[in-house]
C-alpha cells in the first residue's frame, strides 16, 4: 500500500544523491581486445575514473583517456589500478577505453568507477551565513559518513574479490604441480622396478654360464 509522501529532509537527501551521475561497471576484457566508453560532459565538470584490475594475468590494463577534440587527458600503461580526476575544458563526450592488447591469451576482469559532477549541499542553504541546525548538522555528518562506508565497501569487495583469483589460480597452480610430481614419481617407479629386473635377469643369466 502507500506508505504517504517522504519526509522533507530525505527528499532533499534523495535529490542530492541523484544529481551526480556516476557510472560504476564490472566487465570482462579478453585478450588482444580493447573496450571503451562514452560520456557527455558539460564543461567545468569535475569528474573521476577510478579503475582496478580485479583478475587475470598480471592484473594490469592500459588505460586512455580523451576529450571531445581527441586530446590526450590520461595515459596509463599496465595498470593495475589508478584514480585520474580532471575538470572538463570543453563540452561534448569524452573517451575512456581500457586495452588488453599487449595479452596474447589471458582475459582480465576490469572494475571501473567514472563519476561526473559534485556532490550538491544536502540542503539547499547549507552555504548560507548563519549555522546549520543541530538536525541538519547530523543530517550532514551521517550523509558523509554514509558515502565513505560505501566507498570503503566498494573497494572492500574489490579486494576480496582479487585475493580469491589469486587464490584460485595459485591452488590450480598447486594442483597441477602435484599431478606432475605423481606423474614423475610414477615413471620413475615404473623405470626402477624394470631396472632392478633387468639386473637380477642379467645377474641370473651370468651364474647361470658361470656354473655350466
Amino acid at each position: 500500500g502507500s506508505r504517504g509522501p517522504l519526509p522533507p529532509l530525505l527528499l532533499v537527501a534523495a535529490l542530492a544523491a541523484c544529481a551526480v551521475r556516476a557510472s560504476e561497471i564490472t566487465f570482462e576484457l579478453p585478450d588482444n581486445a580493447k573496450q571503451c566508453f562514452y560520456e557527455e560532459i558539460a564543461q567545468g565538470t569535475k569528474c573521476t575514473l577510478e579503475f582496478q584490475v580485479i583478475t587475470g594475468g598480471h592484473y594490469d590494463v592500459d588505460c586512455r583517456l580523451e576529450d571531445p577534440e581527441g586530446v590526450v587527458l590520461y595515459k596509463e600503461m599496465k595498470k593495475q589500478y589508478d584514480s585520474f580526476t580532471f575538470t572538463a575544458s570543453r563540452n561534448g563526450t569524452y573517451k575512456f577505453c581500457f586495452s588488453n592488447e599487449f595479452s596474447t591469451f589471458t582475459h582480465k576482469t576490469v572494475y571501473f568507477d567514472f563519476q561526473v559532477g559534485e556532490d550538491p549541499p544536502l540542503f539547499p542553504s547549507e552555504n548560507r551565513v548563519t549555522a546549520l541546525t543541530q538536525m541538519e548538522s547530523a543530517c550532514v555528518s551521517i550523509h558523509e559518513a554514509l558515502k565513505s562506508v560505501i566507498d570503503y565497501q566498494t573497494h572492500f569487495r574489490l579486494r576480496e574479490a582479487q585475493g580469491r583469483s589469486r587464490a584460485e589460480d595459485l591452488n590450480t597452480r598447486v594442483a597441477y604441480w602435484s599431478i606432475g610430481e605423481a606423474i614423475i614419481l610414477l615413471v620413475v617407479s615404473i623405470g626402477q622396478v624394470f631396472l632392478l629386473k633387468s639386473f637380477f635377469s642379467d645377474k641370473r643369466t651370468t651364474t647361470t654360464r658361470v656354473g655350466s
